[in-house]
Formats: C-alpha cells, sequence, structure tokens
C-alpha cells in the first residue's frame, strides 16, 4: 500500500528512527501507526539486548543542580564513539536522567534506570535510543552531593570530566575555583584523614622497599619513609594539593585564610577505570588474508 510523507513524518517523530526504516515498518503494518510503532520497539529492544556486552568508553558527564544551589548531581552515561557522544538525542538523554537523578535521589543506578521521563522507564528510553542510535549505551554511575546549608560548586570540562565541592565560609567564585581545581588535579580524597588504612599500609610498604635498597641505617630509613608518605598522601588528597591557582600555597593555607571549609568533593571522568581493547588495524587486516589463503 501507499505510504504518504505524513505518516513517515510522525513515525520518526514518535520512534526517532530513520525514513526508509519507518517507512518499511508502516507498509509491513499496512499503515497502522500504532502496529508499526510497536513493532519498531520490538525490534529495537532486540537490537539493544543484542548490543550489551559491546565495550562503551566513551559518552558524556551532565550536571544537574537545584535552584537552590543545595543538592547537585553528576552523571556519567557511557556509549561507544565519541560521534555518537555528540549527538544531540544522546545529550538530551543523559541530561534528562541526571535531571530525575537530582529529583527523585535513587539509591543506585538500577533504581534511577526504574524511574521515569514522561511515563517511560528510563530503562525502556535507554534502550529504546540504543536502537536508535546503532551504540550500546550504559547508565554507569552517579553521585549525588547534598549541601546542608552549605554551598555547592561545580565545574564541566568539555562534559568529559565533571566535579563538585560542597563549601562553608565561602562564596561562589572560590566555590567553582575549587570545583575546577578538583577537575584538574583529581585528588582521590579530600584530607589525608579521608585515605583508608591499607592504602596507607600499602604505600609504606613499598616506600620501605624502596628505601632499604639505599643500604641507609633503619632510623635514616624510617625518617625517609615518613617524609615520602607525607608527600604522596599530599599530593592524592584535596587540602595538600598546591592550589591550581596559585601553586604557591596549599588548598588547605587557601581555605585558611578564607576561614572556609570543604566537606566533600568528588569528580567523574568519562570512561575512567574501563578497559578497551586497543585494535592493530594492520595486523587484523593481515590475519584475515593470512586466513583466507
Amino acid at each position: 500500500m501507499s505510504i504518504s510523507a505524513d505518516q513517515v513524518k510522525t513515525l520518526r517523530s514518535r520512534t526517532g528512527a530513520g525514513m526508509m526504516e519507518c517507512k518499511k515498518a508502516l507498509q509491513k503494518a499496512d499503515g497502522d501507526l500504532e502496529q508499526a510503532a510497536a513493532d519498531m520497539r520490538r525490534e529495537g529492544l532486540a537490537k539493544a539486548d543484542r548490543k550489551a556486552d559491546r565495550v562503551a568508553a566513551e559518552g558524556r558527564i551532565s550536571i544537574a543542580q537545584s535552584a537552590d544551589n543545595q543538592h547537585a548531581v553528576l552523571l556519567e552515561v557511557n556509549c561507544e564513539t565519541d560521534f555518537v557522544a555528540k549527538n544531540p538525542d544522546f545529550v538530551d538523554f543523559t541530561d534528562r536522567v541526571a535531571q530525575v537523578a537530582l529529583a527523585e535521589t535513587p539509591a543506585d543506578v538500577d533504581a534511577l534506570a526504574a524511574l521515569t521521563i514522561e511515563d517511560e522507564a528510563i530503562d525502556q528510553k535507554r534502550r529504546a535510543l540504543i536502537a536508535t542510535l546503532g551504540e550500546n549505551i550504559t547508565i554507569r554511575r552517579f553521585r549525588h552531593f547534598v549541601a546542608n546549608d552549605a554551598h555547592i560548586g561545580v565545574y564541566s570540562h568539555g562534559a568529559r570530566i565533571a566535579s563538585a565541592v560542597v563549601i562553608t565560609g565561602a562564596d561562589g567564585d572560590m566555590a567553582r575555583d575549587l570545583a575546577m581545581h578538583v577537575a584538574a588535579q583529581a585528588p582521590a580524597y579530600r584530607s589525608i584523614d579521608d585515605v583508608p588504612s591499607d592504602v596507607r599500609e600499602t604505600e609504606r610498604e613499598n616506600l620501605v622497599a624502596q628505601a632499604q635498597e639505599s643500604g641507609k641505617s633503619d632510623d635514616i630509613i624510617q625518617k625517609m619513609v615518613e617524609g615520602r608518605l607525607n608527600k604522596y598522601l599530599g599530593e592524592i588528597t584535596l587540602l595538600g594539593q598546591p592550589f591550581v591557582k596559585d601553586p604557591d600555597k596549599t588548598v588547605s593555607a587557601l581555605l585558611d585564610e578564607a576561614g572556609a571549609q570543604v566537606t566533600e568533593c568528588g569528580r567523574l571522568e568519562v570512561g575512567e577505570g574501563i578497559e578497551t581493547e586497543s585494535q592493530d588495524f594492520a595486523a587484523e587486516v593481515k590475519a584475515q588474508a593470512e586466513g583466507s589463503g
């Protein structure tokens, strides 16, 4: 049967699929828009399931903030390529999911995926987006920050790195500067007190082993180890790091001068910690040629 351009346009606006795909679905459904949409949905979800094992290490970080600056969310959603990460539909999805995470404060990613956007579960929208964009898409993680009458500063660097700090006794400019510092310097912890004991002990053992190779006496080795350990702890903690805009002073000194205090900080970077396979295309082509010869 003949399918009109208006029918294709309507189905495309509902599904986000290509024109030819919509036309084929309408022809298969004898022009029934609801049936075509349902068929495309089923096929799309099946495609999403087939892509679930593919590595998604690209993507973007979305930031959502409450109007009163008392709540903020950093959310990472991953896809397979930088091209899809910049797609308007992908960007819109991540931003809307971040807003839901901000409003509903879910306990984890599974709880977030079960929440809804426009009466449709977020996970269903995610799978439909996979069908539309042709790549695996995952909601990987999020962090929720609460000010408790303090101030939250946030910073985003190209949607690939985002950070937040909760600060008391300071204005918005300092909060943003410190969020920028966290994005740039990637402190693993807020202060030395926050560094887990096992992390300290592992580093101490490594430093002792290195120092013992010097052949110095035990008391000298002990002093060397303590000095190097303190330097290491300063490097991995926000308060111990030189402030990125004034390296002559530490963040701790900056806060002391202002009578301010950072109670929480966090940073997300796209794909951080996700293992990806490096591809040697020349070797792959050679192997295929040898296999077919």
